[in-house]
């Protein structure tokens, strides 16, 4: 089990307080989004965090457990907050998360497609994007629109 399959015990559907860690991984100026399987869209790599972990210990299992990529350098690309840190779930669970988002464009090892949570994982450029998760629309748009780093929403 983990953290929050033990705070839904307790709680239920209530509303749980989360942080999630990502990574824009760029290549020759493209994002590598992955197709998630629990909904009909794309987004960055990440997951949130569990008690005790740090910001980039879980950006970089998260990624790696996603992906199978092994990322390096990283750097903050920006703290998410606000009335856009409530996502939706299907089966009711209401949460409210903080979203610390990294960047990088190094990586190593062989990109993996078919995971546990997406069906696969490809790299887009910035006018050819697939439909994005609302949660994560913010993080995608900010790189494709090349806003200032880090960025404090």
């Amino acid at each position: 089990m983990n953290y929050i399959q033990d705070m839904r015990q307790l709680i239920g559907s209530n509303l749980l307080m989360t942080v999630g860690c990502g990574i824009i991984i760029e290549q020759d100026g493209q994002i590598l989004l992955q197709h998630r399987k629990d909904r009909d869209v794309w987004g960055i790599p990440g997951g949130v965090m569990e008690p005790g972990g740090t910001f980039l210990e879980t950006a970089v299992r998260e990624t790696y457990e996603e992906t199978g990529l092994r990322t390096e350098n990283l750097q903050l690309f920006g703290l998410y907050s606000g009335e856009e840190g409530y996502p939706e779930y299907q089966n009711g669970d209401q949460v409210y998360s903080v979203q610390i988002i990294f960047h990088t464009q190094e990586f190593s090892a062989e990109l993996m497609q078919e995971g546990d949570e997406s069906h696969e994982h490809r790299f887009f450029k910035p006018d050819e994007l697939p439909k994005i998760n609302s949660h994560q629309e913010r993080f995608v748009n900010d790189w494709v629109n090349k806003a200032s780093l880090p960025i404090v929403k």
